[in-house]
């Protein structure tokens, strides 16, 4: 049986890394997992039922209910959800319990994909760290807030999504469980200045080498 091919793409809030693994795996025809849904469900259903971002039992709980086809069912763009979706993500059990979830994506990617891009903050150094391409994507702070500013369609001030940005950093980087932080084998890609076509022409720039490169291996095994 052929294994399939992983590619891990991880970054900061709203540097584009998951636009980027979407087109990415269009074009190599792979599946794709937002591991931040997962979290982010996990926080939804956790507020949904009167529980709080603090108690890591109940986040738990929530955790091990989480159906990851059920994201669509909802918003979790909200800014309650996203801060609640960082403070659950650092919880160590929780982590553990949707660890396993991903690697079975990677494994055996659904619908018989050839691959699977998976995107999140730990894949390439904890989730899948012997993926065959690992990207690192970053933007300046400043530029970052304002791509979610947008998003949010101007609903919160640019300078309080700032601030919730740099907090949302700081949690992700200092962490005790999988902190934020570029696998060594990965290829860096600074999007301060890319629009998201020139983004995805340097992404695919720096991880095309290495999917050819393993696809071969494959086909010669």
């Amino acid at each position: 049986m052929t294994r399939a091919i992983v590619i891990a793409v991880d970054g900061t809030a709203a540097s584009g890394k998951g636009t980027l693994a979407e087109r990415l795996a269009r074009h190599f025809g792979f599946a794709h997992l937002d591991s931040g849904s997962l979290y982010r469900l996990t926080a939804f259903h956790l507020l949904r039922a009167g529980g709080a971002a603090d108690d890591e039992a109940a986040a738990l709980a929530a955790a091990r209910g989480v159906d990851p086809s059920d994201a669509r069912n909802h918003d979790l763009r909200g800014s309650d959800i996203a801060e609640a979706a960082s403070i659950v993500a650092a919880y160590p059990r929780v982590r553990a319990e949707l660890l396993s979830w991903q690697r079975r994506f990677a494994e055996a990617p659904p619908g018989g994909a050839p691959g699977a891009v998976i995107d999140g903050r730990d894949i390439g150094t904890v989730v899948c760290p012997k993926a065959d391409a690992k990207l690192f994507v970053d933007a300046l702070a400043q530029t970052r807030a304002h791509r979610r500013w947008l998003e949010l369609g101007g609903a919160v001030s640019e300078e309080a999504v700032l601030a919730e940005i740099l907090a949302r950093d700081a949690r992700d980087r200092a962490r005790a469980a999988a902190p934020l932080r570029p696998a060594p084998d990965a290829a860096l890609l600074d999007t301060s200045g890319l629009d998201i076509d020139a983004a995805f022409a340097a992404a695919l720039a720096l991880v095309a080498p290495r999917v050819e490169e393993a696809l071969a291996v494959c086909h010669r095994g």
